[in-house]
């Protein structure tokens, strides 16, 4: 008995090693560089649970919308989602800044309430996530808006949690990069959860999202300072120079670079959108060749994730203090592979877009929060990223929307997102490299 007992013990003693050695290489990681000293190492542990349990809901959601149906009732279904959830989302979103700053105290407790609210609401989606009916998608709508306020206070905490030797850029390719691991790993579980049925994904969400509550809460209380912050009021510079003292900052009286940058960034989520739905519905009526649409589906899957990470790590490495060229680069970039897949549509471009299209998606948006966190003032700030949160979110709908409604013939659609691409090209890129020319004032976040 005593032999059995120290065998056992001896196993569970390899098997530790690996799994807790890994953990230590993960904090070592997050510590690097004082992130640990500064609590920004706290947050990427944080934004990695987020993402988790985010990609839960969304295998749980996926297997009830998608999946679970032939192509035309899916792209009813994938429809009615939008449309229930983001038609009300238009009208809610505006409010998450303002709401927000008047919270400029509580940004902890904001980011537990969101965690919280969507631990809850995984639980009463658990009961109706079977049989797809009207009940789920009130409750997916507080879920995507929780994930918008996490989202936004999120961004605006980093500059309150950045390390003297890293720029903003850096850190949010550190935070984002957390976050893309965490997801990689929630989706496979949550695939092995759904095999033990359709709301298992959602209990697991529900505990993943507990521990957020608990690790938002021991955040730095540095990261609920916030002295004399005010809302953030679209205004032009002349119209500012028009008013009393009594108006609201403005957020375009920074600069030009944060507003070609949304332009830009909008152009890319627009793209994203395009290509979720409109390769996930093309890919399972025309698979690439020889495989099946699961496989197809996969392969492109691998690649748009695959890209994201791949963008997320170069963000962190880039030494270039120029968001603004990183911004009109990827534009350029990914316009450019949306031309040529138009011109030689075949599988292995295809392939190639969705990967082109998420290390864009994540060198743009990390670059625009670095933009925002440098010339937006503190006392706008949180309100400006609400603000651009919903813009962009927005754009991935309409992007979204036309994927759903176009043919499902790959030319067309690879056209099409060409154009409105190239449109955003047309007005952001120029405005963007003029931005770069003149400098920025704050060289040390760029």
């Amino acid at each position: 008995m005593a032999g059995i007992r120290r065998t056992v013990r001896d196993a569970g003693r390899a098997l530790r090693r690996p799994v807790a050695g890994a953990v230590r290489g993960v904090r070592k990681a997050t510590h690097a560089h004082g992130a640990g000293e500064s609590g920004l190492a706290k947050l990427i542990e944080l934004h990695a649970v987020n993402s988790a349990g985010d990609m839960l809901i969304t295998v749980a959601l996926a297997s009830t919308v998608f999946f679970s149906v032939p192509t035309d009732q899916a792209r009813g279904r994938v429809a009615l989602y939008l449309a229930v959830t983001m038609a009300p989302f238009t009208l809610l979103a505006p409010v998450i800044g303002p709401l927000l700053d008047r919270l400029p105290h509580g940004r902890r407790a904001a980011m537990a309430g969101a965690m919280l609210t969507r631990a809850v609401l995984a639980l009463m989606m658990s009961g109706a996530v079977a049989s797809g009916g009207l009940e789920l998608y009130p409750a997916a709508l507080g879920v995507l808006v929780a994930s918008k306020a996490y989202g936004v206070v999120r961004s605006a905490v980093v500059p309150r949690l950045l390390p003297p030797r890293i720029s903003l850029v850096k850190a949010n390719s550190r935070v984002t990069l957390g976050g893309l691991l965490a997801t990689g790993l929630a989706a496979p579980l949550g695939a092995g959860l759904h095999m033990m049925g359709p709301a298992w994904p959602l209990y697991g969400a529900c505990v993943v999202f507990a521990g957020g509550t608990y690790l938002s809460l021991s955040l730095p209380p540095k990261v609920d300072s916030a002295k004399g912050e005010a809302r953030a009021m679209l205004a032009s510079p002349d119209h500012q120079r028009r008013t009393t003292r009594r108006t609201k900052p403005g957020l375009r009286t920074v600069g030009s670079s944060v507003l070609h940058g949304l332009q830009a960034n909008g152009a890319l989520r627009m793209l994203s959108g395009f290509l979720t739905f409109f390769l996930a519905f093309l890919l399972r009526v025309h698979p690439l060749g020889g495989l099946g649409p699961a496989a197809s589906l996969g392969i492109v899957a691998v690649a748009a994730g695959g890209g994201n990470a791949l963008g997320t790590a170069i963000g962190a490495l880039l030494r270039s203090r120029g968001p603004e060229k990183t911004i009109a680069a990827v534009l350029t970039a990914a316009l450019g592979m949306t031309v040529a897949t138009a011109v030689l549509y075949n599988p292995l471009f295809v392939v190639a877009v969705a990967a082109v299209a998420g290390i864009s998606q994540a060198l743009g948006k990390q670059s625009l929060d670095s933009l925002i966190q440098r010339d937006v003032p503190e006392q706008v700030r949180t309100s400006a990223f609400a603000r651009s949160e919903t813009l962009l979110q927005m754009c991935w709908v309409v992007g979204g929307g036309i994927g759903i409604l176009l043919p499902l013939n790959g030319v067309v659609g690879m056209s099409v997102a060409s154009a409105f691409l190239a449109l955003g090209a047309a007005t952001a890129v120029r405005g963007l490299l003029t931005a770069a020319r003149r400098g920025s004032p704050h060289p040390r976040v760029a």
